[in-house]
């Protein structure tokens, strides 16, 4: 079976489809280009399935290259037979392949290699041959003090060193008992000192069936182990491991030798248990890594896609004590109008002197909205705002998650935006932005410091940044870039473009002014033809005399386009509404046949032309907006309330329902149905309504339910 062939079967898309995004990959098109812009050659597969597919394709690359390399070291070793060959070809992971590789690999000195250089290695088939010989007899022949071996003992203990290695290097039995160690063993965690109160105490005394094992239960037994706080280990009951090797060892019809028999438990117990155990706990770990990163790339893309809320004077307020509360008014494009540094936390005297001053800026600068980070002295900020809007009916406010905005703030990139301000204040300025298009302003922070998944710092930092990197980059490109505002960090994310010509594109506009056209990028230096057929589409460009520049539709396609408008009699109106709803009426096949362009592409260009500049953000739920203030000391359980999900993670929901402290919705409280994750009823920055159930002031705990909410 061809690669193509497997993951047109794994995938369950036409074998055609998948070897046309394999071609398209190869020729070096970004995954979002070939989502949005290539729709007839893989079917309308999604940018999921498409990454997907590049991640496995990837994935079976490697393990046909290591196939290959297998086999040439073990030919080389003139050992390679047509039946291992097979075995190798068959193999489906690269762990099998190891597996079989495992006798052939040249090995640090062991026991067994030692007793090899002594010349036992034929003693070692003869005893294991069983045919019936006294082993002790065999090992008389064998004694030679020159060489190490001064006794009938020696020869054996030697000979079973040999067996017992040959035995571990079979790949069956590493197979069967790898199984059955998934199949019927427990990892147990202990504690090391069971007096020391930890956020580990739930795994004190810890035993689960690894079969049962669920993904955040891995990744705190991890931590804790790193942490020095808990004692790991994996447990197989009863005597069924030292079993299974010995089935393997022993002729069932041959006298059971005593030797072969002890030199098979040996290489169950100092052998090959030690090593299938460190494979088990290493794919466990593997494996709850990978559902964390998922997980983690799962909440980004909703919280990327937050709603901005565009259009407004927005007013951001960094709370903090020492310090003060730092303070930064922007205007509608996120340009920093005025900043200032308030102390509402000191006295009241200072509290109403603050107030003053945050009056006297919203006057001065007309703001509308206040995004209120979510970190230290946040509430006693929220209580000051709420008394501050007292003299703004018209206004409002919104609690912003703050996360990574410090890094940023701190960053080259920030000192480069804001040379002029102070480290603070440029993180109260990251704090309006995120209110008016998170998208825009969440780009410039590392997606990890972002912090909407659990355990991410214990992830593989390679395999976490290449994951959150493609959410980011399908995020950006889905809702498209307006060439002619956006930030050098926003621009580097559009398909087809990198730092340098991201940079070039922002040093063109300075230089000879706004873009009038999609055109005008091809005269950016090094953006050439590839890049510019990349990228095209997912740039805008509103001052452009075309009406296309300021839409999805690709360069590629505007002779289309024109023609679909022909079709319909729409080329001087501007009432294109209707569009999509004609063109379904006509039949996009139909019309394909006179424009030029495939039906899935036409579709696409008339939702494009009905919606000139259309932000698909605009369609999801916009962000609480908040005039009141709500402290944990007011709920009581029973209470009604809207909240705004925060984080979705294996085992529950946390919810911001207005008190500084997110709640809890455990996941048997997510749904009336049983869920297998909390992700398949809600995604961040979803509105719910919610039940409190208990509210534990001491621990600042808050336990809700969505099952129990009243409907409606």
């Amino acid at each position: 079976m061809t690669i193509s062939e497997q993951l047109s079967q794994e995938l369950g898309q036409k074998l055609q489809y998948v070897e046309n995004v394999i071609a398209l990959i190869d020729e070096g098109n970004t995954i979002p280009f070939i989502a949005r812009y290539r729709k007839e050659l893989h079917g309308a597969m999604d940018d999921t399935t498409l990454r997907a597919l590049e991640t496995r394709l990837n994935y079976l690359r490697n393990l046909a290259e290591r196939r290959e390399e297998v086999k040439r070291s073990i030919d080389s070793q003139g050992k390679l037979t047509q039946a291992l060959s097979d075995a190798i070809d068959s193999a489906a992971t690269v762990a099998e392949v190891e597996d079989l590789y495992r006798p052939y690999k040249q090995k640090r000195r062991t026991r067994a290699s030692v007793a090899r250089e002594r010349g036992l290695e034929p003693l070692a088939a003869a005893i294991f041959a069983q045919e019936g010989a006294d082993p002790y007899v065999l090992a008389q022949g064998y004694i030679d003090p020159e060489k190490g071996v001064g006794s009938v003992e020696d020869a054996l203990q030697g000979a079973s060193d040999i067996i017992a290695e040959d035995l571990s290097d079979d790949a069956k039995i590493r197979k069967d008992l790898r199984a059955l160690v998934n199949r019927r063993g427990y990892l147990q965690s202990k504690a090391d000192d069971p007096e020391t109160d930890t956020v580990f105490r739930l795994y004190y005394d810890f035993a689960q069936p690894i079969s049962r094992l669920l993904d955040h239960q891995i990744l705190a037994i991890c931590r804790g182990e790193k942490e020095g706080v808990l004692k790991v280990a994996v447990v197989l009951p009863g005597n069924e491991g030292a079993a299974l090797v010995c089935r393997a060892a022993l002729k069932p019809t041959a006298r059971v030798c005593p030797v072969v028999r002890a030199a098979a438990e040996d290489a169950y117990q100092r052998l090959i248990f030690p090593s299938i155990c460190r494979q088990v706990r290493a794919d466990l770990a593997d494996r709850a890594y990978t559902g964390a990163i998922a997980n983690f790339a799962l909440n980004l893309r909703p919280l990327l896609m937050q709603p901005p809320v565009k259009g407004f004077v927005t007013m951001g307020l960094d709370p903090g004590y020492r310090n003060g509360c730092k303070v930064a008014v922007v205007d509608p494009t996120g340009k920093v109008l005025d900043t200032a540094v308030v102390y509402p936390t000191f006295s009241e005297k200072k509290k109403q002197g603050s107030i003053d001053t945050l009056r006297a800026m919203m006057r001065r600068h007309g703001v509308r909205h206040i995004a209120i980070g979510n970190g230290t002295a946040s509430r006693e900020t929220e209580a000051m705002t709420v008394e501050l809007l007292r003299s703004f009916p018209e206004a409002s406010y919104a609690i912003v998650n703050e996360a990574g905005a410090s890094v940023y703030s701190a960053s080259p990139l920030a000192a480069e935006e804001f040379p002029g301000y102070d480290v603070n204040l440029r993180s109260a300025v990251s704090i309006a932005r995120r209110l008016q298009d998170p998208l825009a302003e969440l780009v410039k922070i590392d997606p990890k410091a972002i912090g909407v998944g659990q355990y991410q710092h214990d992830c593989p930092q390679k395999e976490l940044d290449a994951a959150l990197g493609a959410v980011v980059e399908d995020c950006v490109n889905a809702v498209g870039v307006d060439v002619n505002t956006a930030s050098r960090s926003l621009l580097q994310q559009v398909s087809g473009l990198n730092a340098t010509t991201a940079k070039n594109i922002v040093a063109y506009r300075e230089e000879h002014g706004a873009f009038t056209s999609r055109s005008q990028l091809k005269k950016v230096p090094k953006l050439g033809p590839k890049a510019f057929r990349q990228c095209a589409g997912f740039l805008r460009v509103p001052e452009s005399r075309e009406l296309l520049d300021n839409t999805g539709v690709h360069p590629e396609s505007y002779d289309a386009a024109k023609a679909l408008l022909s079709l319909f009699g729409l080329e001087k109106t501007g009432d294109l509404a209707d569009l999509p709803a004609k063109l379904a009426d006509y039949g996009p096949e139909k019309a394909a046949e006179g424009c030029g362009a495939g039906a899935l592409t036409l579709t696409d260009i008339a939702k494009e032309l009905a919606k000139p500049g259309r932000d698909p953000r605009e369609d999801l739920p916009a962000p609480v907006l908040r005039k009141d203030v709500l402290e944990m000391k007011d709920l009581k359980p029973g209470m009604v309330l809207s909240g705004t999900v925060r984080n979705v993670i294996d085992f529950g929901v946390f919810v911001d329902i207005g008190v500084h402290q997110d709640g809890l919705v455990h996941i048997s409280q997510v749904a009336s149905r049983r869920v297998r994750h909390p992700s398949e009823v809600v995604q961040v920055g979803d509105v719910v309504k919610v039940v409190v159930l208990e509210v534990d002031e001491k621990c600042r705990r808050i336990g809700l339910s969505m099952k129990q909410a009243p409907k409606g």
